[in-house]
């Protein structure tokens, strides 16, 4: 699947959970300490665009307030993250990173935006009382990705330390509990 499709799929399933999230449910606390629903939305808005122009020297327009209206922040960047994975010189564009090396644009994006936004799927599906269910199938293969480099994940401040899960547990609380969420947490 291509970066502009797995972004497609990935942002339309945070959207639902935005358009899911009642009014005064911004406020509701999140499985991210001290994050409450808005801010896991203000994250998402507020890495990328450093990232990107860092990288790519690709300025994003600056979101909308997400104190005033989150989820007409978050569409307007979901649309314009997706108009930029849909335009085909974006496939030319490198990104030069010190960490990462040399990336083309797209699969910067993919390897580090793109699973974020699943990630806090969850983390605003379980804040606001919504289906917290994520594919399978993703969980997976983010879970087999980020295994080997375990030890940089937790040094980089990204992620919190492991929650333990029963070694027979499904994918996605694997998933949860390897990037330090509390699955089980109501």
């Amino acid at each position: 699947m291509s970066p502009a499709e797995e972004h497609r799929i990935v942002a339309a399933a945070f959207s639902r959970r935005v358009r899911g999230v009642p009014p005064r449910g911004w406020d509701a606390r999140s499985p991210v300490e001290g994050w409450s629903a808005r801010d896991v939305v203000r994250h998402l808005l507020d890495w990328l665009p450093g990232f990107i122009e860092s990288g790519a020297d690709i300025r994003l327009t600056d979101a909308s307030s997400v104190d005033d209206d989150p989820a007409g922040a978050w569409e307007a960047r979901c649309e314009e993250v997706q108009a930029l994975l849909d335009d085909p010189a974006t496939e030319d564009l490198t990104f030069h990173n010190r960490y990462t090396g040399d990336l083309p644009l797209d699969q910067a994006i993919d390897r580090y935006y793109t699973p974020d936004v699943f990630l806090h799927t969850w983390d605003l599906a379980r804040a606001t009382d919504q289906d917290d269910t994520l594919d399978p199938e993703r969980c997976a293969r983010l879970l087999e990705e980020m295994q080997p480099v375990d030890e940089l994940m937790r040094t980089s401040g990204q992620f919190g330390p492991k929650v333990e899960v029963p070694s027979d547990a499904d994918v996605q609380t694997r998933l949860l509990g390897f990037i330090g969420r509390d699955p089980f947490r109501q």
